[in-house]
């Protein structure tokens, strides 16, 4: 994801709004799992707005009220949703999707290519956290009906991925645009349907918004006009639960299907023949970052200094310290289970190479460093605490550190302004490609991270490699492109601003008569799949 991260939670956007039954939404008729399938967790939710969303319950969300063109098989393999078929051309700069002519939105209209180009559009000129995903789409062409022809600005062996995400997600245009959306260039500034968002929805997939209540619940209806298989359930609500052991307790009682944040010390606590517990590696990871341009550096972040305290950091003890065996260590910032993400070796622990290091960058007496990071718990693990595993293996190569746990919106305002000279965030798949994360953690003129790493005040931080690399992986595909999104993985190892310490697995949770639970990498729970 490319952060905002998925806790990237705004103030709730118009809730005054007036809750209201989606204006495609229609009682079920069907007999079958008439029963309610209540899901109990945090909903993250920065808008209902397909093309503003970002978020995981965004995820959940967009994929099960709206379609992309393609989606992913339990095995990450892209299957036909929208479109029926599509092909690249051999330097990967132009694709045609053929949309399946029995699609059909939530009001019956037919979904044609129209929408596509005006979805694509709107969300690349909302500007908004997922615009990023159409940067390089140069035009989009709509020869008839069913046939859409994206042009790129370059090659991008990753489009098809894209086109997956539930991000991209295809919008009743005509609909929407009564509503007062628009795809234009200036649609950031004129585009004003957030609010109807909230109360409706405009998609082809298996359900509809019913209604949404902010801070309270969220509340979806089957589709009884799906165009496909209709789901099981006539009805999902997605249940405000902060914490790990609300959550429990709600599924114990039976007040909830599914809990879906459950931490591994608390999955422990769970007992009963009628909750299962499931533990899945996770495309999810924790990261120490580094900031060498940071203002409140009390010593320069040289090369040196930057490798020592990666050699400080005592990794199987930290990932035992904080999850145990319920997930492993990472190296690289690109996930285990992505294209080139496997093979990297695990990172030393020396001390007294570390402190050689030190001594050499004429510290060897060591120093003091700030260290702010989001005061918040996320896949089971406190950062708090985390930090504090940091602080004691820091200390013995006689580096201070000075915690400062601050909330989220704090955090994002100084590291996206004179920078944090340490902290520790997170970060979760925004699609099932790898490129997201060159795009966001190397050091690349213009990334995220190089900007938070202070290239502007110290570009000795760029590594132009990673953009050649970047560039040859785009243009390839298969395995030519592990390879090199593997050989960016190794460049940003290197670089040591990006320090990776665990990718924790993923706990579900559910009553045993639920059917279909699933970890997706593109759409979080599928919730088409899932039965009584």
């Amino acid at each position: 994801m490319t952060i905002l991260p998925r806790n990237k939670t705004r103030a709730t956007m118009l809730a005054a709004v007036l809750l209201a039954t989606s204006a495609f939404w229609a009682p079920a008729t069907f007999a079958q799992d008439s029963k309610p399938l209540v899901i109990a967790r945090n909903i993250d939710l920065n808008s209902l707005d397909p093309h503003r969303a970002f978020c995981d319950t965004c995820q959940i969300y967009n994929s099960s009220v709206y379609e992309s063109l393609l989606t992913l098989d339990k095995d990450n393999k892209l299957i036909p949703l929208l479109a029926s078929k599509w092909e690249g051309n051999a330097d990967q700069s132009s694709f045609t999707f053929t949309l399946d002519p029995a699609a059909k939105f939530s009001d019956g209209s037919p979904v044609e290519a129209k929408d596509v180009k005006w979805s694509w559009e709107r969300l690349k000129n909302l500007k908004g956290s997922a615009s990023f995903l159409m940067d390089n789409v140069a035009s989009i062409e709509t020869p008839d009906a069913h046939t859409v022809v994206v042009k790129m600005v370059a090659p991008s062996s990753e489009f098809l991925n894209i086109a997956a995400a539930p991000y991209a997600a295809v919008v009743n245009s005509k609909v929407a645009s009564e509503a007062g959306a628009k795809a234009d260039a200036d649609a950031s500034t004129t585009d004003n349907a957030e609010a109807w968002f909230l109360a409706h929805s405009a998609g082809s997939a298996p359900f509809v918004l019913k209604s949404y209540e902010p801070n309270s619940e969220l509340r979806l209806a089957r589709n009884d006009k799906y165009w496909r298989t209709a789901p099981a359930l006539s009805e999902v609500v997605i249940r405000q639960t902060k914490d790990a052991v609300a959550q429990a307790q709600m599924l114990q009682s039976g007040t909830a299907d599914i809990a879906m944040q459950i931490d591994p010390d608390t999955a422990k606590t769970m007992t009963g023949s009628d909750v299962k517990i499931e533990t899945v590696p996770s495309y999810n990871f924790i990261y120490v970052a580094l900031s060498p341009g940071a203002k409140a550096n009390k010593v320069p972040l040289t090369p040196e200094v930057r490798e020592a305290i990666s050699l400080g950091l005592d990794r199987p003890s930290i990932l035992d310290f904080t999850i145990g065996s319920e997930g492993q260590l990472i190296s690289a910032p690109i996930p285990l289970g992505f294209p080139g993400g496997s093979g990297f070796e695990a990172q030393p622990y020396d001390v007294a190479k570390a402190k050689e290091l030190l001594a050499k960058a004429g510290h060897a007496d060591g120093f003091e460093m700030e260290a702010a990071f989001p005061g918040m718990n996320v896949y089971g693990v406190d950062l708090s605490l985390l930090m504090q595993k940091v602080q004691q293996d820091l200390a013995k190569i006689n580096i201070k550190l000075d915690l400062q746990p601050i909330p989220f919106a704090n955090w994002r305002e100084r590291v996206n302004g004179d920078g944090i000279p340490m902290t520790a965030v997170f970060y979760a798949p925004d699609y099932y490609g790898t490129s997201q994360y060159i795009d966001y953690f190397a050091m690349t003129k213009g990334s995220p991270w190089s900007r938070r790493a202070g290239a502007e005040r110290d570009p000795s931080v760029l590594n132009p490699k990673e953009a050649d690399i970047y560039k040859a992986a785009l243009a390839a595909s298969g395995d030519e492109a592990a390879k090199l999104w593997h050989q960016a993985g190794e460049e940003m190892i290197k670089d040591r601003i990006i320090l990776p310490l665990i990718s924790p697995n993923l706990i579900l949770a559910y009553k045993s008569d639920v059917k279909g639970v699933r970890y997706s990498a593109c759409c979080n729970l599928p919730l088409a799949e899932l039965s009584h």
